[in-house]
Formats: structure tokens, C-alpha cells, sequence
């Protein structure tokens, strides 16, 4: 797997446990690698914030 493609895995991995509520920690990748800031960007695009309903 090229590193593009882990990257956008990453992103999609993130969308996902943001849409299923999951917590931030959860995130399967150590600090100081590209894939955790890809995961996490994905999480925070798709999690509901609080009251917007």
C-alpha cells in the first residue's frame, strides 16, 4: 500500500468512528505518524458537535 492510499484509509477510518461516536483516543495510530493526523482530521469532519441537532 502506497503512502497515499494509508492516508486516505486513515481519513476514512476517522470519518467512520466519528459517525459512530467513538472516542478521539481510540485512534490505532502512535503520535508523530501522518496517518494519526489523517485519522483524526477524518473524525473531527464527521462528528456531530454537541446541540446540533
Amino acid at each position: 500500500m502506497g503512502e497515499r492510499e494509508a492516508l486516505v484509509r486513515a481519513l476514512d477510518e476517522g470519518a467512520d468512528a466519528g459517525r459512530e461516536g467513538a472516542s478521539v483516543t481510540s485512534c490505532p495510530y502512535p503520535a508523530g505518524d501522518l496517518r494519526r493526523s489523517a485519522w483524526v482530521r477524518g473524525y473531527a469532519m464527521a462528528r456531530q458537535l454537541p446541540g446540533a441537532d
